[in-house]
């Protein structure tokens, strides 16, 4: 790959044109997309350990780590997720800026979930935690539609995030009215949110070490537009 595409965005799709260059006052803004997918990455990865029932409890939002969970979840896949989105829109890509503030803002409304709602509405939870992933796994579904024009590392995220979604939605919704703990369906989304993660990671392990050694170490596999 020539040297001018090695620093090629993770997650444009159609960026607008600068005039200046690229440059603003005499400085160019870094990529924020490996710090988005990085602090995406890191939280889906530590609450898909307990929806996959490898470690805590799973009772209520709320209990057992969830707690640790919302604390990372605000600082770091809320508020520096949403940092990077807002970096997207100065940067011109709208896929990268829709992507990280929606989902910054996904994590920043799971901790009010597990301090308030799993709290005070116990028995109503499951149902609302059903309709609240219903309509993140629409939003995602359209966004992997968008990411077909980035890189396969990025479409692979938002694929694997849309079953993600859609699969503790129905998992969810099965608890509901009921005091289980989590059920089989709950366990596979798990699983395949720590899939997710994964790739995630590697997404943003490939942008910055692409980045500092100047040439494609790590390959993401650009996409035809």
């Amino acid at each position: 790959m020539e040297a001018a595409n090695i620093g090629a965005r993770e997650a444009d799709v159609a960026p607008a044109p600068d005039p200046t260059g690229g440059r603003s006052a005499g400085w160019t803004p870094a990529d924020p997309g490996p710090l988005g997918l990085a602090a995406f990455a890191g939280t889906t990865f530590m609450l898909s350990l307990i929806n996959a029932g490898l470690v805590g409890t799973h009772a209520v939002p709320g209990g057992g780590l969830l707690p640790m969970v919302a604390a990372l979840a605000l600082a770091y896949g809320g508020i520096a997720q949403f940092t990077a989105g807002i970096w997207e829109f100065r940067t011109g890509n709208t896929f990268g800026a829709v992507a990280f503030c929606s989902f910054g803002m996904f994590w920043v409304s799971f901790f009010f979930i597990v301090q308030s709602v799993g709290k005070n509405v116990p028995t109503e939870v499951f149902s609302g935690l059903g309709l609240y992933l219903w309509t993140w796994g629409i939003f995602t579904a359209y966004m992997f539609f968008a990411s077909l024009r980035t890189t396969g590392a990025v479409a692979l995220v938002f694929l694997l995030l849309t079953i993600t979604f859609i699969v503790l939605g129905i998992g969810n919704s099965a608890l509901a009215g009921t005091h289980s703990a989590i059920n089989g369906t709950i366990k596979l989304g798990g699983w395949i949110g720590l899939a997710t993660a994964l790739v995630a990671w590697y997404a943003s392990f490939a942008a910055v070490i692409n980045s500092t050694f100047g040439r494609v170490v790590a390959p993401v596999v650009p996409l035809r537009r």
